[in-house]
């Protein structure tokens, strides 16, 4: 997996999901009121658009990615922006989330296999802080129709009721968290040459309890 990402990031030297943060992190970042020098991770950032534009509201950021052409095109975001991020080469198969450690975590196309998927939404509650947050954007089933970016594969993709079932349902990750948005929707999408378009996608926002 990191030999394909690698040579997607390192096939040119522009940034192919764009530079700008994704729409739906910067339109909820400022209700979360999350004070300067917070402690934000961020899943399979890639080329380092979400963590620098954190870091730019002045955010403590940790940027996770398994390719090192990604997180080597973060580092010179960052430098061009003038701010600076942790960025940790990392497979979220084996990653060590912490414990209580962070005021925010956000995941945005961050597509795995079930197994891993699991895993990972099972770490987000016991590694955030009281009171913490848990933002994911992800791909849905329908994106197969509109073929504006996303991986190949259904079960790649996220659902409401994967993200109920992990943090609201019988089955939800311990500590509980609150749902404060969990919502299939489709959107127009414009992160560089692979995510543009009409995208059918799930937005998640939890709170630890």
């Amino acid at each position: 997996m990191e030999k394909m990402w690698d040579e997607r990031y390192g096939s040119t030297d522009d940034f192919v999901y764009g530079t700008e943060p994704n729409s739906f992190l910067k339109e909820i970042l400022p209700s979360l009121n999350l004070q300067p020098g917070a402690k934000c991770l961020l899943l399979a950032e890639g080329e380092g658009r979400n963590g620098v534009y954190l870091a730019e509201q002045g955010m403590k950021v940790t940027g996770v990615d398994i390719s090192q052409e990604g997180l080597r095109k973060a580092q010179l975001l960052a430098t061009q922006r003038n701010v600076k991020i942790e960025t940790v080469l990392a497979d979220l198969a084996t990653y060590d989330f912490g414990n209580e450690k962070w005021d925010a975590i956000v995941s945005i196309s961050n597509h795995l296999p079930p197994p891993i998927r699991e895993r990972v939404l099972h770490a987000i509650g016991p590694s955030l802080k009281k009171g913490g947050f848990f933002l994911l954007e992800g791909y849905t089933p329908r994106q197969l129709e509109f073929k504006s970016g996303g991986p190949p594969s259904e079960a790649l993709m996220y659902s409401e009721a994967i993200l109920e079932k992990a943090f609201g349902g019988s089955d939800a990750a311990i500590p509980p968290m609150s749902i404060l948005r969990n919502k299939e929707l489709v959107h127009c999408v414009k992160e560089g040459a692979f995510h543009t378009g009409d995208a059918a996608v799930v937005q998640f926002i939890g709170r630890k309890s």
